[in-house]
Parts: structure tokens; C-alpha cells; sequence
């Protein structure tokens, strides 16, 4: 049985398909020929596709979307229209059925399948999914059954059941399908997941939908396997792509103490997004001597009452220790902040403002408005009276909606600006300060 799996993901600077790198595995392991169409690359879409179908009868093809949109209220970039243009040109090239998936079909999934000629799609966790579908197929057995499967009937998607495996059942995996050292040299990003699922209840996220609720780590041994691989195709810097990588703590340890514990810090460098809680000084020393060098904590807000609302689970004191812990284990900070969600004032993004001073970060990365996502807190609330007049973008989520508290929109860009202004006079005055201490050190 033939199998193809498509990647669609265009954005640059360039992101590795670790889904496809971890399904493709899967899929050849239990005997199945398997090819990867990566469109990363392709100069020409209808041609590339062409090409790789033209000589091959595939019985199954997969087809991925990591996001639906560049999730940037400035652009609100959708990258629906391509992906649609992708499926339907795959389409015209084979008559297999054409299975989506993918983190970001995940968020939308009955509202893609409308827009393309797909025969059905996987929501959440792929691997077993799909390898029981190709295994039925094989068969000539009914499918529609499947956990996580949407399907089909009567001009109606049915969305089945949804099956979270524990990432015990993953083998140790080659990750050579995708070409990660080509990902690497295009200055791109390789990624590397410990574990999967987020329990947490932020009111905007939209990964407990995507990826599930129950937090599933892997074994330490076989994510630092899958490191040594990486290194022996070259690939020496890797993200870690867990929603949080500190979440559990005890996982996140044990993970680094075995990389230690091969010699491979010294050999990599990778950085990872973080919460500010739970953030030891000890997590962040083994962290640092198992090769990280950059830590972003999506933080949001830096007022006790707006993470309340966001229900973050951590206080601006967190913050605080967290960045300090970093700082003393030689781990560059970023904290990314979102504002303007339900309940936001002026006085509130001050004192956001004024603990990022306190921090002193390497860097800040303040988004203005939320991406309302179907599926969240943060939707139902915003989609009702009076919110509602706080949305930009209109109200069809399929398309980039964002939210923004209107007390603050009129002026919250203008004291964002102030406060890139007063950081980069604060640098400016340091840097003049460290040159007139180095001169009269010369002196």
C-alpha cells in the first residue's frame, strides 16, 4: 500500500513538519510505502504536485495544516485560500482519498472540510489514527469508525470519538523523513517534543482543542534517542515545541539531566517556551547544562487581576523569579505579552509596562489583541453582548478575528510605543554607560 503525506506550511523563516517526520515513521514501520511531499520548497505548487503524483498511484494521501493563520493581529495573515488551492491541485493529481489533519485542521476542522475536496479528516493525534485507517483499507474493511476521525454522510460531517494514546506507544523515532538539516540551513526551525496535551485553562488557547487536555509526556530515554539522531544528521539546534516544556517540572528535569548525563550539552543548543510557574533556579541550572540558551515565557499580562481573568495560574512575583533564574543560569529571556483582553485598562498595561521593567527581559514581545479561536473561553465570551463590540475582523472565526477590550483600543498602541521608546533609551544610556567605563578603564 502506497501512502503520501503532504506538508503545506509555507511560512518562512521555514518550520520543520515534525508531525509528518513522527507519521511517516509510524506508517513505514508497520510496512507501508511511504513518500513525503514537502511543499516548503516548491517554486511552482501546481507543478510540484504534479510532479510527485504523476508517477505514483497512491492508495492514501494525508494532507497538513499547522495553522490556519500567522496569528498576527497587524497582517491577520489566513492561510486557508492556499491550503485549499494545495488539497484541491492533489485532488486533480490522485483519486486516493485525501485525509487532512494537522494542529491547525484540528482548531477548524468540519469548517476546512467544507472548503476542500477531502474525503475526511483526523482531529488531535494522528499516528494511530491514520495507521488504522491505511490497516482497514488494506483489508478492504469499513473506516468511519475510527477514533478521531471526521467523516461524510448525508451532506453532514460526523466527528467520532477522540483517542489520546499515552506517547509511551511512540517508538524511537529516526526523524529522517523530513529534511531537518535542510530546515537548519535555511536558518529555519527543527523541532523536538516531549509532550503533548496542555490541562490548563486559559481562556484564549486554543492547544487543550488541538492537542487534548491530559498532559502526555514521553520517556526522557527516547526523546534524548531522537537528539542523538538529530546530532548525527547534523541538526545541533532544535525548539522544543511542547506547549510548555516546564509543565510538569519533574519531566522537564529529567529530560535534561539525561541529555547531561550522555554529554550532549555541550553539543546542542535549543530554547523552549516556558510558563513562569512552576520555574525552579534548579530547573533553570539543569536546563542551561543540558543546552539551552533561550527561554520565552508567554507571561501575557503583568497585572494580578488581568491573569486572574486570563486564569494563567501565576502572579507578576513568578514572573519575576522566573526571568531572575534564567538570568543567573546564563539563559536568554523573552516574555510575550498579549494585551487587550476582556477587562484591560490603561492602569493595567502600565503596571504590565512597569514589571517588564523590573525584569529586565533580553527582550519583549508585546502583541496587541487576541485571536479569537472557536473552541475557547475566550470565544463564547467575546461573541456575546456587549464584547462583541470589541472584535475586529467580524465574528466567522474561520477568518483572523481578534479582540481587543474597547477601553483600551483607542490608545493601548500608544503606550506600547512610549514603552519600546523608553526601553530603547534605557539600552542606548547603558551601552554609553558600559563605553565611558571601558574608556576610563583604558585611561
Amino acid at each position: 500500500m502506497r501512502i503520501a503525506l503532504v506538508n503545506t506550511n509555507r511560512v518562512q523563516p521555514p518550520v520543520a513538519p515534525i508531525a509528518l517526520d513522527y507519521l511517516a515513521e509510524m506508517l513505514h514501520l508497520a510496512g507501508y510505502q511511504v513518500q513525503v511531499l514537502d511543499l516548503c520548497w516548491a517554486k511552482d505548487l501546481q507543478s510540484a504536485i504534479a510532479d510527485f503524483f504523476r508517477p505514483t498511484a497512491y492508495d492514501l494521501i494525508g494532507v497538513t495544516l499547522r495553522n490556519t493563520d500567522d496569528c498576527t493581529f497587524g497582517t491577520r495573515r489566513s492561510f486557508l485560500p492556499e491550503f485549499v488551492y494545495i488539497v484541491n491541485t492533489v485532488r486533480q493529481h490522485t483519486a486516493g482519498p485525501i485525509i487532512l489533519g494537522g494542529v491547525g485542521f484540528s482548531v477548524l476542522p468540519e469548517q476546512v472540510l467544507d472548503l476542500c475536496q477531502a474525503d475526511a479528516g483526523v482531529w488531535a493525534d494522528g499516528e494511530t489514527a491514520l495507521l488504522e485507517i491505511a490497516k482497514r483499507m488494506e483489508k478492504r474493511q469499513h473506516w468511519h469508525d475510527v477514533p478521531n476521525l471526521i467523516w461524510r454522510e448525508n451532506d453532514k460531517w460526523h466527528r467520532n470519538g477522540s483517542l489520546t494514546p499515552p506517547l509511551t506507544d511512540l517508538p524511537s523515532l529516526s526523524r529522517t523523513w523530513a529534511d531537518n538539516p535542510r530546515y537548519l540551513r535555511e536558518g529555519g526551525q527543527v523541532g523536538l517534543e516531549t509532550k503533548r496535551g496542555c490541562p490548563f485553562p486559559c481562556i484564549y488557547c486554543v492547544d487543550p482543542v488541538a492537542k487534548g487536555t491530559a498532559m502526555r509526556p514521553r520517556p526522557p530515554k527516547v526523546v534524548v534517542d531522537e537528539v542523538e539522531r538529530l546530532l548525527a544528521q547534523g541538526v545541533n539546534s532544535f525548539q522544543s515545541c511542547d506547549s510548555e516544556f516546564n509543565s510538569p517540572e519533574w519531566h522537564a528535569l529529567e529530560v535534561c539531566q539525561e541529555i547531561v548525563r550522555r554529554g550532549l550539552g555541550e553539543r546542542v543548543q535549543w530554547d523552549a517556551m516556558c510558563s513562569p510557574l512552576p520555574f525552579s533556579a534548579e530547573l533553570a541550572q539543569w536546563m542551561r547544562r543540558a543546552g539551552c540558551v533561550a527561554v520565552n515565557f508567554g507571561a501575557d499580562n503583568g497585572d494580578e487581576e488581568m491573569l486572574r481573568r486570563l486564569k494563567r495560574g501565576f502572579g507578576p512575583q513568578d514572573i519575576l523569579n522566573a526571568v531572575q533564574a534564567c538570568k543567573q543560569a546564563g539563559i536568554t529571556v523573552m516574555i510575550d505579552l498579549l494585551l487587550g483582553a476582556p477587562g484591560e485598562t490603561r492602569a493595567s498595561i502600565l503596571r504590565t509596562m512597569e514589571l517588564m521593567k523590573q525584569a529586565e527581559p533580553n527582550k519583549v514581545n508585546a502583541a496587541l489583541g487576541l485571536r479569537v479561536y472557536p473552541g475557547t473561553e475566550l470565544a463564547a465570551m467575546v461573541l456575546l453582548d456587549p464584547w462583541k463590540e470589541g472584535l475586529i475582523g467580524g465574528e466567522d472565526l474561520t477568518e483572523p478575528v481578534f479582540f481587543i477590550d474597547p477601553q483600551v483600543a483607542p490608545f493601548a498602541s500608544g503606550l506600547i510605543d512610549a514603552y519600546v521608546s523608553d526601553a530603547h533609551r534605557r539600552k542606548v544610556e547603558q551601552r554609553r554607560a558600559f563605553e565611558r567605563q571601558v574608556l576610563r578603564g583604558l585611561r
